[in-house]
């Protein structure tokens, strides 16, 4: 019975240490994904400048603007 109960404590330890090796991985990757999340927040931002951006240069341009001739153009 001590051989059991032996084996029953090494499993024991070898789950405590890979309950421990989880939650490592687990806090590293909520860092991780905390840090892609503020970066893809941040180009989001980004873009919609320059959207606002390029919307503002297209508001400005002539409306009528005269289409190139294709002979002159060459």
């Amino acid at each position: 019975m001590a051989h059991t109960l032996d084996d029953l404590a090494e499993r024991i330890d070898r789950l405590v240490l890979r309950h421990q090796e989880l939650q490592r991985a687990h806090a590293l990757m909520a860092q991780q994904l905390a840090t892609v999340t503020a970066e893809r927040d941040s180009l989001r931002s980004r873009l919609a400048a320059a959207r606002g951006r390029i919307d503002g240069l297209i508001a400005r341009l002539p409306a009528d603007t005269a289409k190139p001739d294709r002979e002159n153009a060459a």
